[in-house]
Parts: C-alpha cells; structure tokens; sequence
C-alpha cells in the first residue's frame, strides 16, 4: 500500500514556494478625487480592494500661493467644508487603509513655507484651517509633472517632520516611466521615498502593450537606480483614463506581473476610481496583485 503521506522535501518545496508567493504579493492602490462620479471615499474603502487611497490634489503652489485643495466637486474648504470627508478619512484608516495626499499642479516658488503648510494642514501638525479637521493622513503622494524643482527642499523638510513624529508617515511619488530627465530624479535620489508608483501610461517608448522590451527595461532602470522601498506599476483603469498604456487584465496578470515580481514589487497603482468603477477593473486584478 503507496504511503499516503507527502515526501518531506515536496513539502519543504511547496511550503518554500508558498512563502515567496507570499513575500512578493502586492497591493492595490487608486487615486480619488477628481470626479463625483466616482462616489464617497468611504465607499472606495469599503470595496475592500485598495490598501492605499491616494486624494487628489493639492495644487496652486506657484507664485506664492497658498497651496490649494481640488476635489473636483466632492467638497471645497472655502465654500462648504470638506468635514464630512476627514470622518470617511478616518473611517477609511479604521478598516487599515491607508489615506495619502496627492500634491502637483506647480513649481514651488518658497520651498520652506509649503512643507510647514502641508504638515501642519493635513499630517501631524496644528493649524486652524485643516480643511478635514482632526483627519491625520498618512503621507505626501509627489506627483509633480512641471515647474522649478524644489522638491528635494520639500522631501527632506517633510523628512524632518516625519522623524520628529511617533506615527509613521510615507513619503512616495509616481514618476512618468522615461528614466531619464525625469523632473522628480533629484528628489527621489535622496533615498527617503517609501514607494514609487511608476507611470507607465501616455509614454508609449515605456508602456507594456506598445513596447513590451522598453518597460522591462524602463522597470529594471527605476528599480536598480533609484533606493526606495517598493516599486509599484502605474496604469489606467481604463481605456478612457488614458491616452495610451492601457493592459488588459487578463494581460497584466499573465504577462505583465510575472516580469516584475521580486522583493522590490510592491504592486498596481491605478488612474482612477472613476474610471475604475466604470470598468470594474480592480475587481479583475484584486486577487492577482
């Protein structure tokens, strides 16, 4: 009679093997905020899909402006408050996802105003005109695409604040793909980002359905040049919500995620939950990622 028991080292095997599926799975991240059709932050936390909501945006930082907050819609501090989404913030952060600032849309004509203004307006510091009231977010989304490059200034004074604090607070940015030149390279080269979200959309010499050999190497280029903790892969949710560097899901879970797998992945960030919510496209992926 066969023993019915598994030889030790297929269970060594597949134990090992389950273990580095395990070390290498990602997560699922989306920006929020530029659409009402999109529906309430709370609800795109409650999908259970997403371990990171990114707010779009924080802009208007030029000409010494005071930086101002763009929610397309869904509430405004100068008219009618944007209380009510520091309690979906939170509620968001109860059910452990985690709630980034997504800041862009200018050139930073005083670099050492604006990292006070963002700490103390929606991280961990104390300001009278915090437009989610007592809502603490976890961190400051770059995602910079024009303008004077002040932000090594701006990253290394959030890094001060960050190390002052008790609780953890991220710092990332999301790139578009072209390596070279890329307006963010000084800052990011500091070597204090917890993550990089890559934009491999509207750059087709670096988007995986146009040009499968330039997004490996433009992968391999970020992630072996640039000292960050993970490395997530930036796409549209849609055809819509891009120009070009839209990948099938089926695509992106047989072709694409197996090249990037590796201790440094740290999974798909995705443009944005309108787009999504129209295609159903984290639903797709979620359990792939």
């Amino acid at each position: 009679m066969r023993n019915k028991l598994a030889h030790p080292l297929c269970l060594l095997l597949l134990t090992s093997l389950t273990l580095l599926s395990k070390s290498n799975a990602g997560s699922l991240v989306i920006y929020w905020g530029q659409n009402t059709g999109e529906g309430r932050l709370r609800d795109t936390c409650s999908t259970g899909r997403f371990q990171i909501v990114k707010i779009a945006f924080l802009s208007s930082f030029s000409n010494g402006r005071e930086p101002q907050i763009n929610l397309a819609g869904h509430c405004s501090p100068q008219a009618n408050g944007c209380q009510g989404l520091g309690n979906s913030i939170k509620n968001c952060q109860s059910r452990g996802t985690k709630v980034m600032l997504f800041i862009g849309g200018g050139t930073l004509c005083h670099p050492q105003m604006r990292p006070d203004f963002i700490w103390n307006n929606f991280l961990g510091g104390n300001s009278n005109s915090r437009p989610f009231g007592d809502a603490i977010l976890d961190g400051v989304d770059f995602d910079i695409e024009g303008g004077e490059p002040h932000y090594v200034a701006l990253a290394n004074k959030l890094h001060e604040h960050y190390v002052a604090s008790k609780r953890k607070f991220y710092l990332t940015a999301a790139p578009q793909c072209p390596f070279q030149n890329n307006i963010l390279h000084n800052a990011l080269a500091t070597g204090l980002f917890d993550h990089v979200w890559i934009q491999f959309y509207n750059n087709p010499q670096c988007e995986f359905t146009s040009n499968p050999n330039g997004f490996k190497s433009a992968w391999n280029q970020w992630t072996t040049s640039i000292k960050a903790g993970k490395f997530f892969v930036g796409l549209p949710a849609s055809h819509a919500a891009a120009t070009t560097g839209f990948v099938p899901s089926q695509v992106l879970i047989n072709q694409l995620l197996p090249i990037v797998r590796s201790p440094k992945y740290g999974g798909v960030m995705l443009w944005d939950r309108y787009y999504d919510s129209q295609s159903g496209y984290s639903g797709k992926i979620s359990g792939s990622v």
